[in-house]
């Protein structure tokens, strides 16, 4: 794993710079490996216990491999109003997955936000940093098509 020492080392050996190693090594491998949290706590002097309090604090960090794809379906008013539920809904009749689940082939994972400050374009959906607004089902099977699900409709 040294891969996780490149990123840790980085940064001082400091306790304010932890959460910046575990975004760091979460945009590495999509997830943070116990490893990735033993050599952490053992870089900065900080109790595992600390490490995996903040790893399972932050949504945006996880202890479980996530997709090549990360699915982000906005749930804020605007988008619940709008009907984010089908959205999801949609998702799972696609890929077979619910909110923090992951396909079995480990090409998409599926989260649900609280907002995504994009209420105008509602309801919002995001695969990695790439948005879409104004998202109908008919739009979810198109852009699921994008990133390679569905491969043979």
């Amino acid at each position: 794993m040294s891969n996780i020492m490149e990123i840790i080392k980085k940064y001082p050996r400091e306790k304010r710079y932890t959460l910046a190693m575990l975004q760091d090594v979460q945009k590495h491998f999509n997830y943070i490996p116990r490893q990735a949290l033993e050599m952490i706590s053992e870089y900065v002097n900080t109790p595992l216990s600390n490490l995996y309090s903040m790893a399972t604090f932050y949504k945006a960090l996880s202890l479980k491999p996530k997709g090549k794809y990360v699915i982000k379906v906005c749930d804020g008013t605007a988008c619940h109003i709008r009907s984010s539920m089908v959205l999801i809904d949609e998702i799972y009749n696609i890929l077979k997955i619910r909110p923090g689940e992951t396909t079995e082939d480990g090409m998409f994972s599926l989260e649900t936000v609280n907002c995504l400050g994009s209420c105008a374009i509602a309801p919002v959906m995001v695969v990695n940093d790439k948005y879409y607004g104004k998202v109908s089902p008919a739009m979810v099977r198109e852009i699921i098509k994008e990133y390679g699900g569905e491969k043979n409709e």
